[in-house]
């Protein structure tokens, strides 16, 4: 147990007083052993006004222990955290009450008397700078750069003097009760970029980065209020010096930058109760917003600026924004703050578009996010963002196609059509297929197949985006390519036309609204009628919607227009077809009843099997 902690505490409190008081502090009693640390600890509570007061005292009484105060305020959460004890505190108190309010200015001491409230502004504003390492003057007593000088007010204000002159003998660090100096390296990073010189500014941009990478609790609004404004406003300046474009990226100012992206932004998100039934954000569900977003939107608006900036060298670059920080900036993308994965999209995107060495990766990782969405997991809430950016991407793929990309549209593109949540983004997964069809026409076959073989069965609604997409891909489809895939295309067609969800029928009716669809079907009529003829009859015998019904009559009333003489044969193919089935019913219900009445005659056992007259089945598609 240190030995100060058996004086009571009236000792304690003048033995305290007389270290920072005295002509001639007790260097023994104020030696940096651990005991006096531990003493510091006390005082270190950035909430207590006297260890302000303390730290600046003591600081300019003796100097030769400078060195301590670069670290010993991070160590106020030991006091806050409840670890030292009970009666320790309540000394804390007493010291508080002993001489907090006023320093009253006397000849010995040579203190001034300094007003709490106006102090603690003065000393957030402009907090007392020292060198990390000190030479033998500083051993002295004496300070190099900004000194700390009374004032005719009364108040103590810094005296810059030649600051220029100061900052090039010595680096300058940080003691901040805000942030730990620890982190803090080069210039003093509370000056202003206006306030320092050009050869300068370097340092003194390196030093404002290391200074944001301390992290701060943003689910307490109350908690670190201080601590949280004044990282605000150092990223803010931050940000306007790099879009000023004065800034001069070097090697070590990207480094800077690419750690404190990484410490800010990078984290693990929490489970997603949201889509733990529908497997992803959709579009009844309430956005979630991240309680940090006016912090974290600064962080990625400078990184924006960062990435896009005319002085970033990207051969340099390349070193920090690696593999390893894309895939961390790609796992963002799973936030379910729709204006974080809004900004997330801008920036991987000028990284896709800045550092070409690393397109292959990102075509690569985004493709397993794909494969992990579509084949695992369903659950995912920046697929639609992803999509996004690859839409402009595929737009600038070279011709002719290479096989790489072909392959990411039929393993990556196209399953993605099957999830449950596929109406999220099905818009931009609808451009992405569009613009491959545009670069190359003869895909058009194979995303047609691709719908085909995912097509919904139980969800009328996923059927109606389906026809729309269907649509789309056939204004943008050859007359080769659809003779390709006509056949299976037209027989799904067909079992639309007979849905009996009405939106389903009308969104397969409205395909004879596209004029390019139906020169397809003009030139193809021969086969297509046959195909499609059945369906439109069926309707008009047996569809429950009066809407359906008017459309399967105009547009048997255009296929008769179009080529009367292949209607007239499919409806008298109809009519045989129809007869047949007849015919064939009602053999199946005259053997089905010579088996029953045969059956009658034989004695019923306990293991004699019962004959029971079929129930009516209609197979539909």
């Amino acid at each position: 147990m240190p030995a100060f902690l058996l004086f009571n505490r009236e000792t304690l409190i003048g033995l305290s007083w007389r270290c920072f008081c005295s002509d001639s502090p007790n260097h023994s009693i104020l030696s940096p052993d651990p005991q006096l640390l531990l003493l510091f600890h006390l005082f270190s509570d950035p909430h207590r006004l006297f260890s302000l007061q303390f730290m600046l005292i003591l600081r300019s009484r003796a100097p030769h222990l400078s060195s301590l105060f670069t670290d010993f305020l991070g160590f106020g959460s030991l006091l806050r955290s409840g670890s030292v004890s009970s009666s320790i505190s309540a000394l804390c108190e007493d010291l508080v009450g002993f001489q907090c309010n006023r320093i009253t200015k006397s000849a010995k001491t040579g203190f001034f008397s300094v007003d709490i409230g106006t102090m603690f502004k003065q000393i957030l504003n402009r907090l007392p700078r020292k060198s990390s390492k000190f030479d033998s003057a500083d051993s002295a007593g004496s300070i190099s750069g900004n000194n700390i000088v009374p004032s005719s007010d009364g108040i103590q204000h810094t005296n810059s003097g030649n600051s220029a002159s100061g900052r090039s003998n010595s680096v300058k660090r940080m003691s901040s009760a805000v942030f730990p100096a620890s982190v803090v390296a080069g210039i003093e990073p509370l000056l202003s970029f206006k306030d320092v010189s050009n050869t300068e500014k370097q340092n003194l941009f390196v030093s404002k980065l290391n200074l944001c990478c301390v992290v701060l609790d943003f689910n307490d609004p109350n908690n670190n209020a201080l601590e949280k404004d004044l990282k605000r406003q150092t990223l803010i300046e931050l940000v306007e010096f790099v879009g000023s474009g004065s800034a001069r990226l070097t090697e070590p100012a990207i480094d800077a930058m690419s750690k404190m992206a990484a410490v800010n932004l990078f984290r693990v998100f929490p489970p997603n109760y949201q889509s733990n039934s529908t497997g992803g954000e959709t579009e009844d569900d309430e956005p979630m917003f991240d309680p940090a977003w006016s912090h974290l939107q600064v962080v990625y608006d400078l990184l924006l600026r960062f990435i896009t900036s005319s002085s970033l060298d990207a051969k340099v670059a390349k070193k920090y924004i690696d593999h390893s920080f894309i895939l961390k900036l790609l796992d963002l993308f799973d936030s379910e703050d729709p204006r974080e994965r809004d900004c997330l999209k801008t920036i991987l995107h000028r990284i896709y578009g800045k550092f070409m060495v690393h397109r292959p990766f990102i075509r690569k990782a985004v493709s397993n996010i794909f494969y992990r969405f579509a084949f695992e997991t369903e659950r995912h809430n920046g697929i639609a963002e992803l999509l996004e950016i690859f839409g402009s991407v595929i737009s600038g793929f070279a011709l002719p196609l290479k096989e790489e990309h072909k392959m990411f549209l039929w393993r990556a593109l196209i399953p993605l059509h099957k999830t449950k949540s596929v109406g999220v983004y099905l818009q931009q997964l609808s451009f992405c297929v569009a613009q491959f069809i545009e670069k190359e026409p003869k895909l058009a076959s194979t995303v047609i197949k691709g719908l085909l073989k995912y097509w919904p069965v139980t969800s009328s609604q996923k059927e109606v985006m389906f026809l729309g997409e269907l649509e789309e891909v056939l204004e943008g489809t050859n007359m080769m390519e659809f003779q390709k895939i006509m056949v299976p295309l037209f027989r799904r067609i067909a079992c639309c036309l007979n849905s009996s969800h009405f939106q389903v029928s009308e969104r397969a009716f409205f395909l004879w609204n596209n004029d390019h669809i139906v020169s397809l079907i003009v030139h193809n009529r021969q086969v297509i009628l046959p195909l499609i003829y059945p369906a439109l009859e069926r309707n008009t015998r047996n569809h429950w919607n009066q809407a359906v019904l008017n459309l399967t009559l105009n547009t048997r009333r255009m296929l008769s227009d179009i080529d009367n003489e292949i209607v007239l044969a499919c409806q008298g193919k109809f009519d045989e077809e129809e007869n047949k089935l007849r015919v064939a019913e009602e053999k199946r219900r005259v053997t089905w009843e010579r088996l029953e009445i045969a059956a009658s005659f034989q004695p019923v056992n306990g293991n004699t099997a019962v004959l029971v007259s079929p129930a009516a089945i209609s197979i539909t598609c």
